[in-house]
């Protein structure tokens, strides 16, 4: 048994690859994540893991699938969870206060499992559809210019065919004290106001004169975009509500609305 012991030992030295493979591939199956490192848990296999199975009894790589089914128990990994919220005006994309600032922070809005963070961010003074998840690797998914970010747009004044045209075609902002060129995106204006939730605060007395609505599709997201667009073609804006990211909707949702997503990949790419 010591021969048979020592050359799975000698296998799997020369194999991390092929370990970190595996493992990938029963973590994905089990729908659970990984709370310790790689290293430690292929040093630990390598030391202990093997003479813990009779291992003329399995192929290679299924004595390993039986010891992850073992050593893998509820205090080394956990099922993900997802979450889509409407972020309401005024709070902040963060669940940690910063510094001398008290302001409302997502925690206010439900409890939240532990490690819960947000995918990307929304301004204190913007609204709509906000992505939570146990996963720090669905925020690189998320961000991937594959994924579209939609957004319902409120703007000062009775905006016109060549201000969305510009739009469309990219234009230049600052970003970081820098000229930013914007990516070619989609846009369109609503000829009626579109339905969304009130914002719990009003935007400015109708007195002041007309207002728009566009709808303006992102394959990026630099800082405070959207409104510096808008201001670039002689259109401050108003109100500022993301309504879809990928195929993930607000659809009905209300201000401060918390819907758990049971499959994230699938709600996110339909």
């Amino acid at each position: 048994m010591n021969e048979i012991i020592q050359q799975r030992r000698k296998y799997w030295e020369d194999r991390k690859n092929d370990f970190v493979m595996l493992l990938q591939n029963w973590l994905k199956h089990e729908k659970k994540n990984l709370l310790i490192s790689v290293d430690k848990l292929y040093e630990d296999y390598l030391i202990r893991g093997i003479e813990e199975f009779e291992l003329s009894k399995y192929k290679y790589g299924k004595d390993l699938q039986k010891w992850f089914d073992k050593k893998l128990d509820s205090k080394l990994v956990q099922n993900h969870r997802h979450f889509k919220i409407f972020k309401p005006y005024g709070f902040l994309s963060q669940f940690v206060q910063e510094a001398k600032r008290k302001k409302k922070l997502l925690g206010d809005l439900c409890d939240f499992p532990n490690n819960t963070m947000a995918i990307g961010r929304l301004d204190h003074d913007s609204e709509g559809l906000l992505l939570l998840t146990t996963d720090g690797m669905k925020s690189f998914q998320v961000r991937d210019k594959s994924i579209e970010k939609e957004y319902y747009v409120q703007v000062d004044g009775e905006i016109n065919e060549q201000a969305i045209l510009k739009l469309q075609n990219g234009l230049e902002i600052t970003v970081n004290a820098s000229k930013y060129q914007t990516l070619p995106c989609k846009a369109f204006l609503f000829k009626n106001e579109p339905k969304l939730p009130s914002r719990g605060r009003n935007i400015r007395d109708a007195r002041h004169g007309p207002t728009s609505w566009i709808s303006i599709t992102l394959n990026e997201g630099k800082k405070r975009q959207i409104r510096k667009m808008t201001a670039a073609v002689g259109f401050a804006t108003l109100r500022l509500v993301r309504v879809r990211i990928g195929d993930i909707c607000i659809n009905n949702m209300n201000a401060a609305d918390v819907v758990s997503l049971a499959n994230f990949d699938d709600a996110l790419n339909r």
